[in-house]
């Protein structure tokens, strides 16, 4: 039995976007603004398991803690640069257990606050 393999990619945006209860809009405007990881030699824009906790990450600053794009760029380069992977993946785990509390509706809530 072969084991999952986390770093292959095979799920569109429009997928992701349903596994985060947001629109594939808002996912592709992230990527047009370079927040989203990249991959080389690929025709098909195409996102590993993997990446889905990165993007629940970006997705999460933006959405929630209403941080903008050059704010999030930065927080992202200083994940990358000052944090091992080891690391990297230990606050990611932090940040997605966060994740998992917030339901869609408490979202939908800070969204319509005035």
């Amino acid at each position: 039995m072969a084991l999952l393999d986390n770093e292959k990619c095979v799920l569109p945006l429009s997928s992701i976007a349903e596994l985060l209860s947001t629109k594939a809009r808002t996912l592709k405007m992230y990527e047009e603004k370079g927040l989203l990881p990249r991959r080389q030699n690929q025709t098909k824009k195409l996102y590993s398991i993997n990446d889905v906790r990165f993007i629940a990450f970006v997705h999460y600053l933006a959405s929630v803690k209403k941080i903008n794009a050059n704010g999030i760029k930065y927080i992202l380069e200083m994940l990358h640069t000052n944090m091992d992977e080891k690391n990297r993946n230990e606050f990611l785990d932090i940040v997605e257990g966060k994740l998992e509390k917030i339901s869609t509706n408490d979202v939908e809530d800070i969204d319509n606050f005035k």
